[in-house]
């Protein structure tokens, strides 16, 4: 059974814990099925309670969440995360002409216009060709 199988048990078919072999268990994760089902919003305090239990009990975690998970054939949109990532290149550029850490200079990224950065990797003396590059 991979996470997706997991996921129907819960959802739909509701089998009970004795019912699956020890292969079935070896192949539980217990942190991508609290992520999945965290996708729900009407789950989200179920989650949170849930994922107090150590993740190796999953059997009891998943009885918790095949008892008072409804059953639904619905699937949860995946929310993906807006954080930005920046550039390594870019980065690189700033931790080395200023000497902070990559943290500090990710942090810094994250304040400034592409605008104020250009004007910085121009006065760097980077060629506009590969300013452009590093802002994509």
């Amino acid at each position: 059974m991979n996470l997706f199988d997991w996921l129907k048990e819960i959802n739909n078919k509701k089998s009970p814990v004795g019912s699956f072999s020890q292969e079935d268990w070896d192949q539980w994760n217990s942190y991508m099925v609290h992520r999945f089902l965290s996708m729900n919003p009407n789950l989200l305090e179920l989650v949170n309670e849930v994922q107090s239990l150590p993740p190796t009990d999953k059997q009891q975690i998943y009885s918790i969440y095949r008892e008072y998970v409804p059953k639904n054939n619905k699937w949860s949109k995946y929310i993906k995360s807006n954080i930005k990532s920046q550039n390594k290149d870019l980065v690189t550029y700033f931790v080395d002409y200023f000497q902070l850490s990559s943290r500090e200079v990710k942090d810094y990224l994250s304040l400034l216009s592409n605008k104020e950065i250009t004007n910085l990797l121009s006065q760097l003396g980077i060629e506009d060709k590969e300013i452009k590059k590093l802002l994509k």
